[in-house]
Formats: structure tokens, C-alpha cells, sequence
């Protein structure tokens, strides 16, 4: 029988009924014949809504180990009347911040990924996921670390897709957001010692279902149970959960509910992107973004085109229209009424100097190293090499000469010490050499430290992870950056991790005037400063004084008068990230 003579046959025999039933939309027939089967929102959920709850659990200060001793000595769940005291400011390059804005909480995400929370406080200002510490502070744990060894990377673009997959911190320890967020939760930045794993993975489970929402601070006012159910009536539809993000925090054991947590965290964070929209609906982009456009240039690789390609024909494309004298410049922004930016003090502008700028960075020498001619004329960046258009980054690892400069400089190392450290070989190397993990609580970790004076303590980046059998997930696609590109790889075990020393992870390159300071271990405060020392170590690397230093730096040949205009370039891809 026909859906159709089904839904005649039904209307007859209820023909008494029928228009009873009509007016309260119990009958739905149509002369398609079709059944509205749309199944109702409690079950489909709403596309999106992790990220909202993500959102809220990125800024829960519940999770930190300092929340936990606070409960265990009879503190409220659901009202928190003491904080840790690191939250108490906010770190910056001068004088702290103060309150801050989590000030009487305890840790969380956002206390080293910020955006707009101290933008109306002054010496503070907008921020791209990231802090304004050279290194971030963490919780004190008697263990004598004050801060996290490294500089808080914006999150923004940090989980693009890319080829070789994703990896993530500085030294490549992640191969999965999940992987960072689930460590970060139960790790040192939270307070947690590495043998406390499992202590941490049932507090944030007892947090989740102890919660009841009046302490939430995204001020939704809804318990995580209720949230990770999604079915609740009361739940607004913007908050449901799709049913793969759901999960039944009362009947679910801890490593359940945790996983759940770090599941929509990590939708959050992959919603986190540049080049957006605002709230209004109006494009964000940068004065380098509006110059492609007004020029009709292309904004992105063909498909199949790789990005280093891509950047080499802008290049062309770009002088082309120069020398055609059809470039036009950008002078304000069509995207804002005013045309300036919101969050940066800067003019809105691509014009000669930026020009001149994008042509230095796109700039690549003949050879690997720079001629002696290249050299005294300038104008090389061979920047693209390593960040090429549009998101900036090759999404491999260098060693650019930041340990080692940064080493050098230590008092009492002085110029060479870092060239004459003794670092252990693969065959030499223990346990106690390497980070402190769960399987190795005790570990010096003295190769992912901060360097201090009278000590050999530095951070060698991809060296502490590769090959270490604590952290197995990340291995495959380290070596293959390692291998660089060249596959199969001949090298050993040995070689690579030589190779691997002192790298570290190539960063996107927009809106850094949301994240400075710059480089993993915060140590230069401005661009110019960013830009005098790939001069600096470039001539290094000529002379091969540079150790394990990336072979593109040789290829570098800037003149001091090149630094401005470069550096106006770098800003044009600042844009009101918010």
C-alpha cells in the first residue's frame, strides 16, 4: 500500500477526529504522502553547542590540584571562597596586573590563553589565546617550579589541518588535541605532580558531578550533569549537546566523565580560527588579507597546490601587477565603520613599506646559502621557507638558535658555551635525562628546564620527546620531520635525535601583536627584535657556529635597513582577533 493511501486510510477512519487532531498538529498528511520523521532536538542535539560548553569548561578554575586540597579540607564544591595565589595577577613583561581576572580561583585554561579579559585594564590589552609572560606561571608545588619552561603559544589556528597531521607544543610532545588538553588537565600547569595522574582524572570527574551551575562563568547556570545529558527540557537549545559529546556523568566511572570533558574542550579549541566574522556578521581580516582581495590576488593555494608554491607565484603575481603599476594600496579597513582597527593602535594599512616588506619575506636566495653578492645587497628574507602563506607556518620544526643564544647569554656560560655542552646520545641517554612523567615521576626533566646560572639546565625541544618511550603517539610523525622529507629515511635512530636538538616547532605568524612576547621561551619582546637576531644567527650558521642550526637560516640576507619595512609587513597580518 502507498504512503499515500496509508495516510487516506488513516484520516477516514478517524474522521470524527480529524479535525481535532489537525488543530493540535497530531495528523501530518500532505498530499506528498510523506510523514514528518524530523526527530526532536533532545535527541539530534544542537551542531555547536560543544563549543559553548567547551567554553565553560576552558574557564573552569575547579580543575586545578589547589581546588581539590581546598575540598579536602572541607571547602564548598559550589562555592569557592579561597584561591591559589597565582591567579592573583596577571604576569606581564613590566609590572603585574592586578586583580586578575581569576583572582581568588584556582588554575585554569584561560589564565595563560586570554582574550579580551584584562582588555580594559591598563598595560593590558586584547590577546590571541595567549598570556603576556615570558614564561607562564604555574601553581607552586614545593618542587621549586614557578613557571611552565616555556612561553603559552596562541591557540588560535592551532588545530589546523595540515599534511603530516597535527602536532602540538613546542616540542611536538601531542599528536592529538585531546592528547594536550587531557595533559594539561591532569599535568604540572594545573598543579598536578607527574604520580598524580589518577588523583586528578577523579576530581575533575567529583568537579563535573558535584557541580550544580551557580558557579559557572559563562553564566549559563546549568550542572554539567544536566549539560552532558542534553536531554533536559530545560536546557537551552544553544547549550544541547549532539548525542557524540553526551555522556551520563552520574552512572560513568571517572576516565568516562573525564574523557567526556576533555572531548568538548577540544571542540572548542578547534573552533578557534583567524579570519573570521564578528558578532555583526562582518569579516575580520588583516590589512594583508584586504590587499589580495582589492588586488584580486589569490588568498589561498589552488587545490593541490602547496603552500611554498603558492607563496613563490604570489610573489610573481604581486611583482606583475607592480610593474604593471595596478597594485593599489590599502589605507582603512572596509570591514569597520571608521576603517581603523578595534584592538590594535596601528593604522589600518598595506602600503609601500608593507609592499616592500612582503617581497623580503617572500624572497628566497639562489642557492641554499646566500651568495656573497645576495649578502651585501639585502632583501632576503627566505622567511617563506618556513612560514609560507596563508596560515605562516611549514608545520615542521627548526632550530633556529634560540636555546642557544638564550644559553649563551646566561651569566657565567658566555659565547660558545652552549656549542661545547655535553648533551647525551641516544645510547647514553636515561630516564632521569628526559621529562618527568608518570612512568618516571622522578626525572631531572634538566634538558626541558629554564636555564639558570651555574647549572647546565636548557630546553632542547624535539630532542626530550623523540625516541622517548614514555611518549610513543607523536614518534611517527617526528621523524618524519626529522627525516626531512626524505623518505625512505636511511638515518638512524642516533642521527635523528642529534638532528633533534634545540628544535623546536615553526609558529603561524598572524596577529602576533596579540602574543608577543615571542619565540618558546618569551625572550624578545618586539619584532625588531625578532628580525635583528635571524640576522644574528644566520651569520652564525654561515659560519657554522651555529649548533644543529636550521639550513635555511643560511640563506638570509638582510641589511639593517631591511628590519622596518619587514617588520610593517609582519604587522599587516595583525587583525581583530576576538
Amino acid at each position: 500500500m502507498s504512503p499515500t493511501a496509508l495516510c487516506s486510510q488513516s484520516t477516514l477512519s478517524l474522521s470524527g477526529l480529524a479535525p481535532i487532531l489537525l488543530f493540535l498538529g497530531l495528523v501530518s498528511c500532505s498530499g506528498s504522502g510523506g510523514e514528518n520523521t524530523t526527530p526532536p532536538i533532545t535527541d539530534t542535539g544542537t551542531p555547536g553547542a560543544e563549543e559553548a560548553v567547551g567554553e565553560r569548561l576552558f574557564l573552569e578554575t575547579r580543575f586545578a590540584q589547589s581546588f581539590k586540597i581546598f575540598l579536602d579540607n572541607g571547602g564548598s564544591m559550589n562555592d569557592p571562597n579561597t584561591g591559589d595565589i597565582v591567579m592573583d595577577t596577571v604576569e606581564t613583561l613590566g609590572a603585574p596586573l592586578d586583580p586578575g581576572p581569576f583572582k581568588g580561583m584556582s588554575m585554569n585554561c584561560r589564565a595563560c590563553h586570554l582574550v579580551d579579559d584584562v582588555l580594559a585594564v591598563p598595560g593590558g590589552g586584547m590577546r590571541a589565546y595567549a598570556d603576556f609572560a615570558r614564561r607562564s606561571p604555574i601553581p607552586a608545588r614545593g618542587d621549586g617550579k614557578t613557571h611552565a619552561p616555556r612561553n603559552s603559544p596562541p591557540l588560535v589556528n592551532s588545530t589546523l589541518t595540515r599534511a603530516g597531521g597535527i602536532l602540538l607544543h613546542f616540542d611536538a610532545e601531542f599528536s592529538s588535541i585531546e592528547e594536550l588538553i587531557a595533559a594539561t588537565f591532569t599535568g604540572r600547569n594545573f598543579g598536578w605532580l607527574p604520580d598524580e595522574k589518577a588523583q586528578a582524572i577523579a576530581h575533575i570527574a567529583n568537579v563535573v558531578r558535584g557541580d550544580d551551575g551557580s558557579f559557572d562563568l559563562t553564566d549559563t547556570g546549568l550542572p554539567y550533569r544536566t549539560l552532558f545529558a542534553g536531554t533536559n527540557p530545560n536546557t537551552p537549545d544553544e547549550l544541547r549537546l549532539p548525542p557524540q559529546f553526551r555522556a551520563f556523568v552520574g552512572s560513568g566511572t571517572d576516565q568516562e566523565v573525564f574523557d567526556a570533558v576533555v572531548k568538548v574542550v577540544a571542540a572548542y579549541v578547534n573552533g578557534l580560527r583567524f579570519s573570521q566574522t564578528e558578532d555583526s556578521g562582518s569579516p575580520i581580516r588583516s590589512p594583508f588579507d584586504v590587499f589580495l582581495a582589492t588586488n584580486g590576488l589569490p588568498q589561498a593555494p589552488d587545490s593541490n597546490e602547496l603552500p611554498i608554491d603558492y607563496s613563490r607565484r604570489l610573489l610573481q603575481l604581486v611583482k606583475q601587477r607592480e610593474s604593471a603599476g595596478t597594485l593599489r594600496f590599502v589605507t582603512s579597513n572596509p570591514n569597520r565603520v571608521g576603517g581603523q582597527f578595534q584592538f590594535h593602535t596601528q593604522p589600518f594599512s598595506f602600503g609601500a613599506q608593507e609592499l616592500a616588506g612582503l617581497k623580503m619575506f617572500l624572497a628566497e636566495p639562489a642557492a641554499l646559502s646566500a651568495s656573497p653578492s645576495e649578502l651585501a645587497t639585502g632583501t632576503i628574507g627566505n622567511c617563506v621557507v618556513c612560514h609560507p602563506a596563508p596560515n605562516f607556518t611549514d608545520f615542521k620544526a627548526h632550530n633556529t638558535g634560540t636555546t642557544q643564544k638564550e644559553y649563551d647569554q646566561i651569566p657565567g656560560h658566555g659565547n660558545g658555551a652552549f656549542m661545547n655542552l655535553a648533551i647525551p646520545t641516544l645510547a647514553t641517554r636515561t630516564a632521569d635525562d628526559l621529562p618527568a612523567t608518570e612512568q618516571h615521576p622522578a626525572a631531572s626533566e634538566r634538558f626541558r628546564a629554564v636555564p639558570a646560572s651555574a647549572t647546565t639546565l636548557t630546553d632542547l625541544g624535539l630532542w626530550n620527546v623523540f625516541a622517548n618511550p614514555d611518549m610513543p603517539t607523536p614518534q611517527s610523525k617526528i621523524r618524519t620531520i626529522l627525516c626531512d622529507e626524505d623518505q625512505p629515511c636511511s638515518a638512524s635512530q642516533s642521527d635523528l635525535l642529534n638532528r633533534a636538538v634545540a628544535r623546536f616547532k615553526t609558529p603561524g605568524l598572524r596577529d602576533l601583536g596579540h602574543s608577543a612576547p615571542f619565540m618558546h621561551n618569551g625572550q624578545f619582546d618586539t619584532l625588531d627584535d625578532v628580525l635583528t637576531f635571524y640576522r644574528d644567527m644566520a651569520t652564525l650558521a654561515r659560519a657554522e657556529q651555529l649548533r644543529n642550526g636550521a639550513a635555511q637560516l643560511q640563506g638570509i640576507a638582510l641589511n639593517p635597513n631591511d628590519l622596518r619595512p619587514l617588520a610593517a609587513f609582519l604587522q599587516s597580518l595583525n587583525e581583530d582577533y576576538q
